[in-house]
């Protein structure tokens, strides 16, 4: 009987041991010899477990759907951890997570002492539960969001941007990075390319200000320029702020306004679309003083803007890309430049919309259709003041609208490019020349004139055997409209940076004419 009573004492503490063991899930897979025979990523954990998590971890629950969305495709399986505890790919994005500053993300990252304990903690990191599981995951989505998204649609278009955007879902972010992890170290395909562009000049400013940046240049009292052979301390100012720009490869501390220093002026003043000669005038010496802190923050807004653009836009076969700031048009034929050209933009009063549409037209001799707002406001009132208004400007009434006549003084000039729009945008050629020497030339009322136009059409119709050079200008100073539907649409960009890295690797900062650069510096930096 005592025999009886031991042996049934034995199975009922075997029976408690195995119950325990069984309940003490992958919660806690603290047993290092199991750890070592366990491919975590093949063991389920128990699904109920997620919506305890975003309970506790309220900051995160914007994710929750996508999460459950994850796992269940995964059947609630371990992502991040495998049989030696968190795996590669675990550990790089959380160094890329910590470091969102190199992304130009201001934001702090949510219970980011949490994540510290698990990844700096080597027993924590070596001993997965599903908190640490799911934090890592949440986390992992709040990095899509702020790094690869930004901010909402709805956000970019009370920003005035009306570009297409993509966005790609989480789990299919996710789904690449577990078929290939490396694609976490080279996220290049991610995102638009010129992101990773000002993500390096980023770097640069970044270090720039940890060295202490440079000082605000002034003009001498009683000067209005510098020019090569003045001797001043201003100059040596001017020579260190471009050395520390990289304008100049060394910095002599010299007094003296050199050929050397003059070089470097120049260039600099492309960079801030100025085509001038080697005086420096206050307004440089305004750009030169620029601190760095402003640059960094002008930088992260562009690469804010990046997050809006499609990554695909450059495999266009075809592409007219026009940004704003920089008052320039690029075309682009399988992914190179193929003509450059001034344009003047919408005045501050009439601003060019940020936008994209497929141009379909050009139309040669063209009439223009003056907008109802011109009308109202200034042709009406102008043929008050003289009735032969209409007939001085080559303008005529056109069943109850206003037009001007085709011909060389026609403010449309000889030709226009139609991407049709809601916005009543397009290219045009113009015959106010003048206007494109300006450094400055936000003018129109919307619309973009065209530097090159006839160069922009011969482009865009080189290939098509009904056109030639000839013909084209036949057609221009015909002084009779014609439409040419064009055989293959080309896509139309309008854009709004005013920091770029150009093909040279050369980085530009333009005037923030239509001052968006603030609005969404405030959504940007204030957005914890």
């Amino acid at each position: 009987m005592k025999k009886s009573i031991t042996t049934y004492l034995l199975l009922v503490s075997l029976l408690l041991l195995l119950c325990v063991s069984c309940k003490k899930n992958n919660d806690d897979l603290s047993n290092s010899k199991s750890k070592e025979t366990i491919d975590l990523s093949k063991i389920p954990f128990d699904s109920t477990l997620v919506s305890s998590f975003f309970e506790k971890h309220p900051l995160l629950q914007k994710y929750q759907l996508d999460v459950n969305k994850l796992y269940r495709k995964y059947n609630y399986h371990y992502l991040w951890y495998d049989k030696n505890g968190s795996n590669e790919f675990s550990n790089i994005f959380y160094n890329k997570i910590i470091n969102l500053l190199e992304e130009g993300i201001e934001t702090k990252v949510p219970y980011r002492t949490e994540l510290d304990q698990i990844y700096q903690n080597t027993k924590e990191n070596k001993t997965p539960n599903t908190n640490s599981e799911l934090l890592t995951t949440a986390l992992y989505f709040f990095y899509i969001d702020k790094v690869f998204h930004g901010l909402e649609t709805e956000k970019s278009n009370e920003m005035e941007w009306f570009l297409p955007r993509e966005k790609q879902s989480y789990t299919a972010y996710t789904d690449s990075l577990l078929i290939d992890p490396s694609v976490i170290k080279k996220n290049k395909k991610t995102l638009f390319s010129q992101y990773y562009l000002l993500k390096n000049q980023l770097k640069k400013y970044s270090e720039i200000e940890k060295k202490g940046s440079w000082d605000s240049i002034a003009l001498p009292t009683g000067y209005k320029t510098l020019k090569i052979g003045d001797s001043l301390p201003a100059i040596a100012q001017v020579r260190k702020r471009l050395f520390l720009d990289g304008f100049l490869k060394t910095d002599s501390k010299s007094l003296l306004y050199d050929a050397a220093l003059a070089k470097a002026v120049v260039k600099f003043k492309k960079t801030r679309g100025i085509d001038g000669d080697k005086l420096l005038y206050g307004t440089t010496l305004n750009y030169l003083s620029t601190p760095v802190s402003s640059l960094i923050k002008t930088l992260v807004v562009n690469m804010e803007r990046c997050r809006w653009v499609s990554k695909d836009i450059s495999k266009a076969k075809e592409l007219i890309a026009v940004n704003i700031p920089s008052y320039e048009l690029s075309y682009f034929k399988n992914g190179k430049i193929v003509l450059k050209s001034n344009v003047v933009v919408g005045k501050t009063l009439n601003k060019t919309v940020i936008f994209s549409a497929p141009m379909k037209y050009i139309v040669f001799s063209p009439y223009w259709n003056l907008p109802t707002s011109i009308i109202q406001k200034e042709i009406l009132p102008a043929i008050a003041k003289d009735p032969n208004y209409l007939a001085s400007h080559n303008m005529e009434w056109n069943n109850g609208n206003v037009r001007q006549k085709p011909g060389v003084k026609n403010s449309l000039g000889l030709v226009k490019f139609l991407f049709p729009n809601s916005n009543a945008i397009y290219l045009h050629d113009t015959p106010s020349k003048y206007l494109f020497s300006k450094d400055q030339r936000a003018f129109s009322h919307g619309c973009i004139r065209v530097a090159k136009p006839a160069e922009l059409a011969y482009k865009i119709m080189e290939n098509d055997p009904d056109w030639n050079p000839e013909k084209i200008d036949e057609a221009m100073h015909a002084g009779k409209e014609k439409w040419y539907p064009l055989k293959n649409k080309i896509p139309v960009y309008i854009g709004y940076f005013t920091a770029w890295e150009d093909t040279d690797g050369i980085l530009h900062f333009y005037d923030d004419i239509y001052t968006r650069d603030e609005a969404l510096a405030a959504l940007l930096f204030d957005n914890k």
